[in-house]
């Protein structure tokens, strides 16, 4: 029988797909291959081209997908030709419910760096699946609140430029101390395939890093 570690893939960037017990669900789809029209839930973390992409939202949706975007972009996917079944709309630092999916809200935001403001109210989520709790970050740096965060895996950039680099984020994961880490967001739009290894390097032994980029 596949683990849960098994069943979480990463396509590119921060796009990852989850198969769940209660479903499958999409994170940031992007460079989608195919149609599947598989997606019972997927989430956006905020509307930057490479996290919010139309055609790859439209190659997976179906009549009773669930769409879950940040508050800000409510009115703006109301209006796109996306065919999903509802469109639910979240803030950051909350906890929802949507037909059977569980989970909480993390502001995801740079502290210094213009491209992620904490005004914008982007989000990154922390699911609970088969009895764990899954953190996909988002575009942030190690804030005050990333780092609070109670989990089991957790997914997080390591890119540079528009988020943490490898260096940084070690030392959040070190400090987090999840019994896993994915890292995404390098090697294609920003930072390199070497990214993971620097970052691996720099992680507490204690914690299983496994890498899903493949290029």
């Amino acid at each position: 029988m596949e683990s849960l570690l098994d069943r979480i893939t990463v396509n590119t960037q921060n796009s990852v797909r989850i198969a769940s017990n209660i479903g499958t669900i999409y994170i940031d789809p992007l460079e989608i291959k195919e149609s599947s029209h598989d997606a019972d839930y997927i989430l956006i973390t905020h509307d930057h081209y490479d996290h919010f992409s139309v055609d790859d939202i439209s190659k997976l949706a179906k009549d009773d997908t669930i769409l879950v975007v940040p508050e800000k972009m409510a009115s703006s996917v109301r209006k796109l030709p996306i065919q999903v079944g509802q469109i639910e709309t979240v803030r950051p630092e909350n906890q929802y419910l949507f037909a059977g999916l569980k989970l909480e809200t993390v502001h995801a935001y740079n502290i210094i760096k213009p491209f992620h403001p904490k005004s914008a109210g982007w989000v990154g989520y922390v699911l609970e699946i088969d009895g764990k709790r899954i953190y996909i970050a988002g575009d942030t740096d190690a804030t005050k609140e990333a780092k609070e965060v109670d989990c089991d895996i957790a997914i997080i950039p390591i890119g540079g430029t528009y988020t943490m680099d490898p260096k940084k984020a070690a030392e959040y994961i070190n400090e987090l101390n999840p019994e896993v880490v994915i890292p995404v967001h390098y090697g294609s739009i920003v930072g390199s395939a070497n990214d993971a290894t620097i970052f691996k390097d720099k992680v507490n032994p204690s914690i299983n890093v496994a890498i899903k980029l493949a290029f």
